[in-house]
């Protein structure tokens, strides 16, 4: 979700109200792969990601080098920060092939309607760029970080 303009953080609802109580301005913000709670600072996150903001000109760029108005996810700021987006359309204007790389590690045990938007953003991608899309399937990275036995203690 994007920031409002007129304020750099909003105070995002909890899903599970027993388990995390309703944020207060001096709870900090957790943000991982598996939870979000407390006040989130998106100009924070913004710079401890090493991420920048998406802004009109970028969005501007967008268009002008690949031809393609941008996703409504960008104009409406769902997406409001990226890594690299400026490179990619360096390469895209430079003629440099180059693919699409994205995964899904499903927080559930079945694909569910919220891996969609991660899909779509990136069908539309490949369609602007014109490249292939390299899409992994994998829960590593959760088996790695949760908290469960691993190793020699997983069942």
């Amino acid at each position: 979700m994007s920031p409002p303009t007129d304020t750099p953080s909003t105070t995002l609802p909890s899903t599970h109200a027993d388990e995390h109580p309703t944020p207060t301005e001096d709870q900090p913000a957790i943000v991982t792969p598996w939870e979000v709670t407390g006040r989130v600072d998106y100009d924070k996150l913004i710079t401890q990601f090493g991420c920048q903001r998406i802004d009109p000109a970028l969005l501007a760029r967008f268009e002008a080098v690949t031809g393609a108005v941008p996703h409504v996810f960008l104009r409406r700021g769902i997406f409001f920060s990226h890594r690299d987006l400026n490179a990619l359309l360096d390469r895209f204007e430079a003629g440099t092939p180059f693919y699409l790389y994205t995964g899904r590690g499903p927080s559930s045990t079945s694909m569910h309607v919220g891996h969609l938007i991660p899909f779509i953003f990136t069908a539309y991608l490949q369609a602007a760029f014109k490249c292939p899309v390299v899409i992994q399937l994998t829960d590593d990275e959760k088996f790695l970080f949760a908290k469960q036995p691993k190793g020699d203690e997983a069942p």
